[in-house]
C-alpha cells in the first residue's frame, strides 16, 4: 500500500494543534541558557520568552505552559504569588506580544521554596491545607496577570476544588483548570528538575504522588478532581502510564492531556545524538503513540520539532 493510501485510512491522526509547549523562565535580561540533559531546552529570561512564543505562534503551536525559577527561594515559596513575580512577569509581556497564544501556568510552590518541597514544610510532614491555600494565592496572581489557564500539578488533597472556587469568588469563573490528576512518582523527572531547579533537598514526593505500581488509585484520583472542577486531566508522565490515559479517556470522556516528560525527551535525544535511532521518526511515532492512547492534548518538549516535522 502507498503511503497517499496509507495516509487515506490512517486511524490516528497527529497535529500542531495537539501541542503544548513547556517554556522555563528566570530572571534578568537576554538570559538563554541551554539545559544539560534536555538539549534544545533553555532557562530563558523573559524577553527571550517573549521571541520563543512569537517563534511557537508561527509554526502553529497553540500553546506554553510557563515554569517560573525566581531570584530567591524561601521557606514558604514566596515568588509563587507574589504579583511581580518571574512568571507573573512572563504572562503580562507574552500576553502583550503574542494575544493569541494560550498561556497555561503550572501551579506548585516546589521551584520557589529552598527546600525543594511542593508545599509549607514542618519537621517531616508537608501540610496540605495550608500549601493549598497558597496554590489558590499563586492560581489568583497567575490569572490577574492575563493566564488564560491554570495547572495544579502538587497532587495536594482538594486543590482543585479550593482554586475552583477561589477563582470563582474572585470573577474568573470563565478560567479552566488542567489538573496534574494522575501524577506518579517517577524516576523520569530528573532532567526537569535540573531545568526548574526544584529537586528536593531531604525526602522525596512519594507521600503525595502516585504509586507507579497503581492504576485503580489513578481513575479515584481523576474522580475526584473532576468532581471538584477539573476541566482537563492530566496523566503525567506519558509512556510509562499509557494504559492509565486510554482507562481516564475512555471511563470519564474528559478532555484529557498527558506529559511527554523530560526523562522520556532526554532518552530520545541522547539515542538520536549517538545514531542509535532516528530522532525524528522516534519523536512523531511516540507522540502519534500518545494521541493513540486517548491524549487530546499533549505537553511536550519536542512540540517544535513535531510542529516542523508535521508541517513537511
Amino acid at each position: 500500500m502507498t503511503e497517499q493510501l496509507r495516509s487515506m485510512v490512517r486511524e490516528t491522526t497527529l497535529s500542531t494543534k495537539d501541542l503544548i509547549y513547556p517554556l522555563f523562565v528566570v530572571p534578568g535580561e537576554k538570559k538563554r541558557k541551554e539545559i544539560s540533559s534536555m538539549p534544545g531546552v533553555h532557562q530563558m529570561s523573559v524577553d527571550q520568552i517573549v521571541r520563543e512564543c512569537v517563534d511557537v505562534k508561527t509554526l502553529g503551536i497553540p500553546a506554553v505552559i510557563l515554569f517560573g525559577i525566581p531570584e530567591h527561594k524561601d521557606e514558604v515559596g514566596s515568588g509563587a504569588y507574589d504579583e511581580n513575580g518571574i512568571v507573573q512577569r512572563a504572562i503580562r509581556a507574552i500576553k502583550k506580544e503574542v494575544p493569541e497564544l494560550v498561556v497555561i501556568t503550572d501551579v506548585c510552590l516546589c521551584e520557589y521554596t529552598s527546600h525543594g518541597h511542593c508545599g509549607i514544610v514542618r519537621g517531616n510532614e508537608i501540610l496540605n491545607d495550608e500549601s493549598v491555600e497558597l496554590l489558590v494565592r499563586e492560581s489568583l496572581t497567575h490569572v490577574q496577570a492575563g493566564a488564560d489557564m491554570v495547572a495544579p500539578s502538587d497532587m495536594f488533597d482538594g486543590r482543585v476544588r479550593a482554586i475552583r472556587a477561589g477563582l470563582d469568588q474572585s470573577g474568573f469563573t470563565g478560567i479552566p483548570i488542567m489538573s496534574y490528576a494522575a501524577k506518579y512518582a517517577s524516576g523520569f523527572y530528573g532532567p526537569f528538575r535540573e531545568a526548574a531547579e526544584s529537586t528536593p533537598q531531604f525526602g522525596d514526593r512519594r507521600s503525595h504522588q502516585m504509586d507507579p505500581a497503581n492504576s485503580d488509585e489513578a481513575m479515584r484520583e481523576v474522580e475526584l478532581d473532576i468532581h471538584e472542577g477539573a476541566d482537563i486531566i492530566m496523566v503525567k508522565p506519558a509512556l510509562p502510564y499509557l494504559d492509565i490515559v486510554r482507562r481516564v479517556k475512555d471511563k470519564f470522556g474528559v478532555p484529557t492531556a498527558a506529559y511527554n516528560v523530560s526523562g522520556e525527551y532526554s532518552m530520545i535525544k541522547a539515542a538520536g545524538r549517538l545514531g542509535w535511532i532516528d530522532e525524528q521518526r522516534v519523536m512523531l511515532e511516540v507522540l502519534t503513540g500518545i494521541k493513540r492512547a486517548g491524549a487530546d492534548l499533549i505537553l511536550t518538549y519536542f512540540a517544535k520539532d513535531a510542529a516542523k516535522a508535521l508541517a513537511t
